[in-house]
């Protein structure tokens, strides 16, 4: 009797596991951190917002040697984040190699192959074995590898990496969903886009897109890097993942979605609208979010 009992309690698990299976198969969105399956979203809208880390209330994730950036960047590098995407649809990836070329702001400059049949004068920069030299003093026929009197090795005319106060701006793409079996609406984050400042081009160069449930792990696992700080109290300072969860930063709204992809700013001054009514409307979107929730819970 036993034994049968407990081969109708093994066939029941494996029957119960399969039906589980089948319920969430493709309710659960890939990219989502929280992962709240279709068929408990009562409401959902995805929405991008603009992240600039200069801001007051964002100065926490910014503090000066221990830029969130600086940590995305290292990680990237490091191979600890190993996937980085052409866009927020968060399909096609981007090699690592074009991601760390793309971080150049100024590209380096080629110096001439040094000539032992040349006269060099002070200030004078040659290329030799692979490294750059430049002439402290006059000098013919001196190699720039063995003389320390007449030659100087140098950096001058290397690439020069974007610094960490020109990559202050992110793109934050998240569903906005509210659970009807736990009556609660959440943010649900999946991307984080990073844009550098280009001063020659006058303008933000998009560097890649980064799956937040990747780099959440990242902030993790470096909790004495990873730090918010707060700026009124260091005893409550957040890990990164926690200060997100806990919605302390500031992000405009850029776009909700709709069946144009139009974003809030071009649909305003397409139709010859002047700038602050787009700056009202990126506000007015934030405000009927928070009146939607509020019907939510009241009705």
């Amino acid at each position: 009797m036993n034994k049968k009992i407990g081969i109708g309690l093994v066939a029941l698990l494996a029957w119960c596991s399969v039906s589980v299976a089948q319920e969430t198969d493709g309710q659960i969105n890939p990219n989502s951190l929280l992962g709240i399956p279709k068929y408990e979203q009562l409401y959902k809208v995805k929405v991008w917002r603009n992240m600039d880390l200069r801001e007051k209330q964002n100065k926490g994730f910014y503090a000066k040697g221990n830029e969130m950036t600086k940590i995305i960047i290292a990680a990237i590098k490091s191979g600890e984040l190993a996937d980085v995407y052409e866009s927020d649809s968060l399909t096609t990836k981007k090699p690592k190699d074009i991601f760390i070329s793309g971080l150049t702001a100024q590209a380096g400059q080629t110096m001439s192959p040094w000539d032992p049949a040349a006269s060099y004068y002070v200030g004078d920069r040659v290329s030799y074995n692979g490294k750059d030299y430049e002439a402290t003093d006059n000098s013919t026929g001196v190699n720039p590898s063995t003389s320390k009197d007449q030659w100087q090795p140098t950096s001058a005319g290397k690439a020069i990496e974007f610094s960490q106060a020109q990559m202050h701006k992110l793109t934050l793409v998240e569903d906005v969903i509210f659970d009807k079996r736990r009556s609660r609406l959440y943010y649900d984050i999946l991307a984080i886009g990073i844009e550098a400042y280009d001063e020659n081009a006058g303008g933000y160069r998009k560097l890649g897109y980064l799956k937040y449930k990747d780099l959440e792990k990242v902030f993790r696992n470096h909790p004495d890097e990873a730090i918010w700080f707060n700026r009124y109290n260091t005893a409550e300072n957040r890990n990164y993942a926690d200060a997100f969860l806990l919605r302390l930063f500031h992000a405009t709204i850029d776009k909700v979605e709709n069946p144009d992809d139009d974003r809030i700013f071009d649909t305003y001054l397409s139709n010859g609208r002047p700038y602050r009514e787009a700056v009202w409307a990126t506000e007015w979107e934030e405000m009927k979010m928070m009146e939607r929730e509020h019907n939510l819970w009241e009705f």
